[in-house]
């Protein structure tokens, strides 16, 4: 049930013509309380997006109403008259909701420098208030998919309370997330510093640690809406370990539908003295086109890998360079920056690959998730005009 698993909740998703496919492109996700907290993250991308603007003003007072997602347009680079489209979206839904603009966020997604069709955006958020359900959740997560083959939903449950939500990204995944949309709800009783406080926490070690292709879109938004209809206030690090779990499964949906990939790869990095220096030796993998292109040729090439390990400055990771190993899938083929077992003994056909480093330099470690680099990749995002 997606953004309506927990209590409080009502969504909806409808065509609005905003997409020439004609397939649902306007979403509304309502927070009937009686607590209407709320937390954010936005992308780090300094060309932020309209309603990304708007938004980080909107949630600042730690609360939110309602929120409204377009796919179909992006309202990226538009000027002040893109945020005034965002504006007046808000605007817009409020008067349908009969609750305040200035509770209602609003995320847009899909190409950058178009302005959105008012009339049509409008109309659909009308269309989708009158919409709304306690069974919407399905039909939100469809209604903000773009390059999306699958709506991608999760939920699970606390003691005594929910946390459900929804996602939409396929590509275009990296650090400060990237052309994602993602609404989360509960409905645990829990003042908005908290959400804040776990959110940021969540999304650091869950969506920021899912690296596609190295690209940060204008975009990104991960939203967080409480609304204490369960009654039950858990405690923090309960809450934060049940949110934990609702981001890890999107952000592994994410990397599963990332756009024309043949391998989702887990690259995780042990033996570092601090958890930030496995995390940047474990990117810089991911980011290397080179390791990405021998996964897609199911080729353990450890060579580009320790390659790519070299390449973080001494400062951010300290290791001894001729001490790595490197296993894939189990078997490490490569033992003190050398040669260790017979690469023929591995096995990459299955969509899932990992690939650990030891650094020998401590007891930290971190996972980053990336994708192999195809044929299909490259042929959608020279096919897909941004």
């Amino acid at each position: 049930m997606s953004v309506t698993a927990a209590q409080g909740f009502r969504a909806a998703g409808v065509t609005a013509g905003l997409k020439a496919s004609g397939t649902p492109d306007v979403a509304v996700v309502v927070n009937d309380g009686p607590r209407r907290a709320a937390a954010a993250v936005f992308t780090a991308n300094r060309v932020a997006a309209a309603p990304v603007l708007w938004s980080r003003q909107a949630v600042s007072d730690g609360r939110a109403d309602a929120v409204v997602l377009n796919s179909g347009g992006a309202n990226a680079a538009t000027g002040a008259p893109g945020f005034q489209d965002a504006h007046a979206t808000a605007e817009h839904a409020a008067e349908a909701l009969g609750v305040s603009p200035g509770d209602v966020l609003v995320c847009s997604t899909g190409l950058i420098g178009e302005r959105l069709d008012r009339e049509r955006l409008f109309a659909g958020v009308a269309a989708a208030a009158g919409a709304l359900s306690a069974d919407g959740g399905e039909d939100a997560a469809v209604a903000i998919k773009t390059t999306d083959t699958v709506a991608k939903t999760a939920q699970a449950r606390g003691e005594g309370f929910t946390v459900g939500g929804m996602a939409k990204g396929a590509g275009m995944l990296a650090p400060g997330m990237a052309t994602m949309l993602c609404v989360i709800t509960t409905d645990a009783d829990m003042p908005a510093p908290v959400l804040q406080e776990a959110l940021a926490e969540a999304v650091r070690t869950t969506f920021n640690r899912v690296d596609s292709d190295g690209c940060m879109s204008t975009n990104d938004t991960v939203i967080l809406l409480a609304s204490g209809a369960a009654g039950v206030a858990p405690d923090p690090e309960a809450f934060a370990a049940t949110l934990h779990e609702v981001c890890a499964d999107l952000s592994r949906q994410l990397v599963a539908d990332a756009e024309g990939a043949a391998h989702d790869v887990a690259v995780r990095v042990h033996g570092a003295q601090t958890e930030d220096s496995a995390e940047a030796v474990a990117r810089a993998v991911t980011r290397s086109n080179l390791f990405k292109a021998a996964i897609f040729g199911q080729d353990p090439n450890w060579g580009r890998v320790i390659a790519a390990v070299g390449t973080v400055p001494e400062e951010v990771a300290a290791f001894d360079p001729y001490a790595l190993d490197v296993s894939f899938n189990g078997v490490q083929v490569c033992r003190a920056s050398g040669v260790g077992e017979d690469r023929a003994l591995v096995d990459l056909s299955a969509r899932e690959v990992l690939v650990e480093v030891d650094l020998h330099a401590g007891d930290a470690e971190a996972t980053v998730w990336t994708n192999d680099l195809t044929h299909d990749y490259v042929h959608e995002n020279s096919a897909y005009s941004t």
